[in-house]
C-alpha cells in the first residue's frame, strides 16, 4: 500500500475501534467478539509500528505510555474538586431540604440520584476533543497530574465523540447550547469529573492471581484503585484493569438539567451509571436510597450512598457551598457494615504520658471489603458500659468506614469459659506499676523510664506540632532508642551523619540529609518548645498560652531573636503555682503539673543537656502587628475549605486573638465549618456567636 492509503486505514482502524470501544462501555452492546476487536488493534499496532510518523496520542495503541516517572506533577484544578456533606437518616435528608427552602423560599426542588462509587475522583480534561490531562483530586484545590495512568482506563475516551446535532437535541440543547457545545469541543477545553474505580469481579480475580504468585493480596477495591492510578508505572496500571464512570460535566455548555450533564456525558464517549435516577421529590429520593440499600450487594462494584444533587443548575450558584462542600449535593451514606466476631484477648498499649489503653484482639473478620484484627475498647469505663469479657462474641462496625469499633455485645451467646477484663497491675512493656489517679478514668504507668512511654515522648518531639523535625519518624525513632543513640530527645541533637550510616536502611544522603535536618531545627519556637516537653495535661494551646505568658511576663525578651533554655527555666521556676493559675485557661491540676514539671530534678537535667546540645528558643512574637483581635476568643469546630485548622488558629493568634477547645459563655466566636459538631450545637444553646468560614476571612 501507499503512503497515503497506509495513513487512510489507520484512521478507519482507529475509528472502528473507538466506535467498539463506545458501544461496549457507553450502551453495553458488544457487535463484534473480543478476539475480532483484538485483532483489529493488532493490525493498527502493526502499520504503526512500521509507520510511527502516523501515531498520534488518541490511538487505541498509546493507552499505555512507555517510560515510568519519577514523581507525579502538581497541578491547580480549574474549579475546586470538593467534598460532599454527609447525611445517615431520613431525618438529615429533610434537614437538608428545609435549610435550602429557607435560602430560598418558595422554591420546589426536583433531584437527580446518582450511586456514590467508592473509588479515586478524577478530573478529565479534554482540549480539542483529545484527552490533554487527568489529574487526582488532592487537596480539592491542587492534585496530581496521573494523564499517563488514566490513560490505560480503556473507559475514559482518548478523543471525544462528535455527536450528530439531532442527539443534542433529543437531549434537549437549545441552539445557543448545541453551537456553544461545538465551539467547545472544536477550539476549546471541555472537562468532566469521574470516579475510577475497580470492579469486585477484577479485585477477586487478581487477588486469585496474586495468591498463586505468592504476591500480598490487595486489601480492598477502593484502595486498590487508588494505588493503580499512583502507580509511577503505567503499564503496572493497565495490568489492573480499571474501570471509570463521570458523574459531572464542569465546563458551563448552556444546560439547564443535571441530568443533561450525564446525557450529554454518554454521547460524548464517557461512562455513565445506568442506575441513576431523576427523582421528582425527596420521598423518590429516599425510596431510591432505600431500594440499592438493600441490593448493593448485587452491585458489581463497591457503593457507599447515593449523591443526591438538585437537578437545576441554574440553582446550584444560589445555594452555594459552605466549607468543604456544596449545599445542593448531599452523600446520603448507606448504614456503617457490621460483622459478628469474638474477642481472643485483650492487648494494653501503653502512650507517651504512661496511659495505659486497651485494644480488642478479635478472631479476623472482614468488614466492609477490610479484614478486622483488632478494634479499640478506648479505657476501662467503655469496657464496663459494653459489659464485655474475654470470649464474648460481639458486633463490630468500621465507624465511617474507617476505624474499628465493639459496639454491642452478644451475651446471649455466651458458652462459659468467659472471662472478666482486668487492667493490668503492673505496666505490660516495662513492668512498672500501673495506678489509677483519682478523679481519672484512665490506668498510668508510673515509671518514668518505661520503654514505651519513653518512645511515645521521643516520638512526640519530633513530630510536626512540636519540634517538627522532618524526617524523624516513629520507625527511626525505634532505631535509634535500639541502637542507644536515642535516649532522650537531646540525644537528637548530638547526632551526626557518621552515626546514622551504620544502621540499616540509612545511605550516606539519607543520613546527611537527617542530621542537617536536625541542626536546622535547633532554634524552636517557644509554644512548640513547651508542647513537645509533653508536660503532663499541657496541650497544645496551654503551650500557647504559657508562651505568651511568658512573653508579656518578660518584656526584655520581646524584641530578642533567641533566649535560653536557662531562661525558660528561670521564669518557672520563679513563678508559684497560684501565679501559674492566673494564666487564662490554666485551672489547678495543669498548673501543678506545669510547676511540679519545672522542679524535678530529671526534667531539669534534660533541658541542661538540650541547651549544652545547642537547642535555643525563638520568643513568641507578640508586639509590633496589629491585634485587631485582642481580647477575642475563638472555637473552632468542622473542616474548614480555604485553610487548615492550624493555620486558622496560626492567623488568629498572630491577630491577638486566643483559642479555645471548649465552648462557654465565655466564648467570643464560634467558627462552623464543615460537618461541625457537638460544639456547634452548645454555642447555639448559650447564645454564643456563630460564624462562617466566610466570615471569618472577612473579619480577618
Amino acid at each position: 500500500m501507499e503512503k497515503q492509503q497506509i495513513k487512510k486505514r489507520i484512521e478507519k482502524l482507529k475509528k472502528e475501534i473507538s466506535r467498539h470501544r463506545y458501544l461496549y462501555h457507553v450502551y453495553d452492546k458488544q457487535e463484534i467478539s473480543d478476539a475480532a476487536s483484538d485483532s483489529l488493534k493488532n493490525e493498527l499496532f502493526k502499520l504503526e509500528m512500521e509507520h510511527p510518523e502516523f501515531i498520534t496520542p488518541d490511538s487505541p495503541t498509546q493507552r499505555v505510555g512507555g517510560k515510568p516517572l519519577d514523581k507525579f506533577k502538581k497541578v491547580r484544578h480549574s474549579a475546586p474538586m470538593m467534598s460532599l456533606f454527609d447525611a445517615f437518616s431520613r431525618e438529615d435528608m429533610r434537614d437538608w431540604e428545609k435549610r435550602m427552602e429557607r435560602i430560598m423560599p418558595g422554591q420546589r426542588f426536583d433531584y437527580f440520584c446518582e450511586l456514590k462509587l467508592d473509588g479515586l475522583a478524577a478530573a478529565l480534561v479534554y482540549e480539542k476533543g483529545k484527552f490533554s490531562l487527568g489529574a487526582t483530586r488532592g487537596d480539592g484545590a491542587i492534585g496530581e497530574d496521573v494523564t499517563q495512568n488514566l490513560r490505560t482506563v480503556e473507559a475514559i475516551p482518548l478523543a471525544l465523540r462528535r455527536p450528530e446535532e439531532s442527539e443534542l437535541v433529543k437531549i434537549g440543547l437549545p441552539k445557543p447550547a448545541r453551537n456553544k457545545f461545538y465551539a467547545a469541543l472544536d477550539k476549546g477545553t471541555i472537562e468532566a469529573r469521574g470516579e475510577a474505580i475497580m470492579t469486585k469481579k477484577v479485585f477477586n480475580e487478581l487477588n486469585r492471581k496474586y495468591k498463586k504468585e505468592g504476591k500480598p493480596p490487595l486489601a480492598n477495591p477502593r484502595n486498590a484503585a487508588a494505588g493503580s492510578i499512583r502507580q509511577l508505572d503505567s503499564k503496572l496500571t493497565a495490568a489492573r484493569k480499571l474501570d471509570c464512570y463521570v458523574y459531572s460535566l464542569i465546563t458551563d455548555l448552556g444546560l439547564e438539567r443535571h441530568e443533561q450533564e450525564l446525557e450529554l456525558a454518554a454521547v460524548l464517549g464517557f461512562k455513565v451509571l445506568k442506575y441513576n435516577k431523576y427523582c421528582k421529590n425527596l420521598e423518590e429520593v429516599l425510596a431510591f436510597h432505600g431500594e440499592w440499600e438493600k441490593n448493593r450487594e448485587k452491585l458489581p462494584f463497591h457503593c457507599d450512598g447515593v449523591a443526591v444533587k438538585i437537578n437545576q443548575l441554574s440553582l446550584w450558584p444560589r445555594l452555594g457551598t459552605v466549607g468543604k462542600g456544596p449545599r445542593y449535593i448531599m452523600a446520603y451514606k448507606f448504614s456503617a457494615e457490621q460483622a459478628v466476631t469474638k474477642i481472643k484477648d485483650v492487648v494494653w498499649q501503653v502512650g507517651r504520658t504512661g496511659v495505659l489503653t486497651p485494644t480488642a484482639a478479635l478472631e479476623p473478620v472482614a468488614v466492609g471489603g477490610v479484614t478486622i484484627s483488632r478494634a479499640t475498647l478506648h479505657n476501662m469505663d467503655e469496657i464496663e458500659r459494653l459489659g464485655l469479657k474475654i470470649n464474648d462474641t460481639v458486633i463490630i462496625e468500621r465507624a465511617g468506614d474507617v476505624i474499628p469499633k465493639v459496639i454491642k455485645v452478644l451475651p446471649k451467646l455466651r458458652e462459659g469459659g468467659e472471662k472478666n477484663i482486668k487492667p493490668p497491675a503492673d505496666c505490660p512493656i516495662c513492668g512498672g506499676k500501673v495506678v489509677k489517679a483519682p478523679g481519672e478514668v484512665a490506668y498510668r504507668c508510673v515509671n518514668k523510664n518505661c520503654y514505651a512511654v519513653n518512645l511515645r515522648r521521643l516520638t512526640h518531639w519530633a513530630s510536626r506540632k512540636a519540634a517538627d523535625i522532618p524526617g524523624l519518624g516513629p520507625k527511626i525513632i525505634e532505631q535509634l532508642a535500639r541502637e542507644g543513640l536515642a535516649r532522650d530527645i537531646s540525644d537528637f541533637y548530638k547526632l551526626t551523619a557518621g552515626d546514622l550510616k551504620p544502621l540499616e536502611r540509612f545511605a550516606d544522603k539519607s543520613a546527611d540529609n537527617l542530621a542537617k535536618a536536625i541542626a536546622a531545627k535547633k532554634e524552636i519556637d517557644l509554644a512548640r518548645f513547651i508542647y513537645g516537653l509533653g508536660i503532663r495535661h499541657a496541650g497544645e494551646e496551654t503551650a500557647l498560652l504559657l508562651a505568651k505568658q511568658f512573653s508579656i511576663f518578660n518584656f526584655q525578651f520581646s524584641n530578642k531573636f533567641k533566649i535560653s533554655i536557662t531562661e525558660i527555666i528561670k521564669h518557672y521556676q520563679e513563678l508559684k503555682v497560684e501565679e501559674l493559675e492566673r494564666v487564662e485557661d490554666v485551672g489547678p491540676i495543669v498548673a501543678r503539673s506545669i510547676y511540679d514539671w519545672f522542679h524535678n530534678k530529671y526534667n531539669l537535667a534534660l533541658l541542661d543537656r538540650l541547651e549544652k546540645n545547642g537547642v535555643t528558643i525563638k520568643p513568641l512574637e507578640w508586639r509590633g502587628k496589629p491585634q485587631i483581635l485582642a481580647g477575642k476568643t475563638f472555637v473552632l469546630t468542622g473542616t474548614l475549605e480555604s485553610l487548615t485548622r492550624d493555620e486558622a488558629k496560626d492567623k488568629i493568634r498572630k491577630l491577638g486573638g486566643d483559642i479555645s477547645s471548649s465552648v462557654s459563655k465565655k466564648i467570643d466566636f464560634v467558627v462552623a465549618g464543615a460537618e461541625p459538631g457537638s460544639k456547634h450545637d452548645k454555642a447555639r444553646k448559650l447564645g454564643v456567636e456563630i460564624i462562617n468560614e466566610q466570615e471569618f476571612l472577612k473579619m480577618l
